[in-house]
């Protein structure tokens, strides 16, 4: 059997909680260290698209984690880029080339979960030739009205056995809540693979967070794994 590299999914309570980001940093932190590493979305959306050497499209912040993982950016980091086209329809890009158009229902009840060999098959593939992948969640994992079609959050990294930790934007507030909820909404076997929380975006004094840490962790039994502060001036990409 082959080598195959490990793997870690960012998930978050909400868009824009910091998911792109952490995932650079990641990438970063591991390159750093001699770690073989590269960026993945399975999902992605957004107007905004990077066209790889290979004339491929892809989401620009997968990109962005390409270069911070020094690696070359792939269509197999983000195989399905959605290009919103108005409010009920997007432009489906599928490694890279544009197949056509469909309704937000009509991508729910069907061509999802057409895509998810596909996503599985590039994943597998990035875990076969690097040591580790980390990968990028959309939105919130707690979408519990599309979870039987998700190919993103907890549907891949169930199916790839990744663990999960999700983060949280505390700037905007409630994230306690925003953890309990998250993890309190997905199912015992999603929840099975939350390994721990990361908070995102802190000012101030990190001990007076430590109670509510505490609290946490005896709500749920998963630590904190981080504090990250709020950093100012990043110069990434609106998507």
């Amino acid at each position: 059997m082959g080598k195959r590299g490990g793997g870690l999914l960012i998930a978050g309570t909400t868009s824009d909680a910091g998911k792109s980001v952490v995932t650079a940093g990641i990438c970063r932190w591991l390159v750093r260290k001699g770690v073989k590493v590269a960026p993945f979305k399975a999902q992605n959306m957004s107007l905004n698209s990077y066209v790889t050497r290979e004339g491929a499209e892809i989401g620009r912040a997968q990109a962005m984690q390409a270069a911070a993982a020094r690696v070359e950016p792939s269509a197999l980091m983000n195989p399905v880029l959605l290009k919103p086209g108005g409010d009920r329809s997007s432009q489906v890009v599928l490694m890279g080339k544009p197949v056509g158009e469909l309704s937000a229902r009509g991508y729910h009840q069907g061509r999802q979960e057409q895509l998810f060999g596909t996503v599985t098959e590039c994943l597998e593939e990035l875990r076969r030739t690097h040591d580790a992948v980390i990968c990028e969640g959309a939105g919130s994992p707690a979408e519990i009205n599309l979870r039987r079609t998700d190919i993103v959050n907890m549907g891949i990294a169930r199916a790839a056995r990744l663990p999960v930790v999700i983060v949280g934007d505390i700037d905007r507030g409630g994230v306690f809540a925003s953890f309990f909820g998250t993890t309190a909404l997905l199912s015992p076997e999603d929840q099975e693979l939350v390994a721990g929380y990361l908070v995102n975006k802190f000012r101030g004094d990190v001990s007076l967070l430590e109670p509510g840490l505490e609290m946490l962790r005896g709500l749920t039994g998963r630590a904190t794994v981080g504090v990250l502060p709020f950093a100012h001036g990043l110069g990434i990409d609106e998507e």
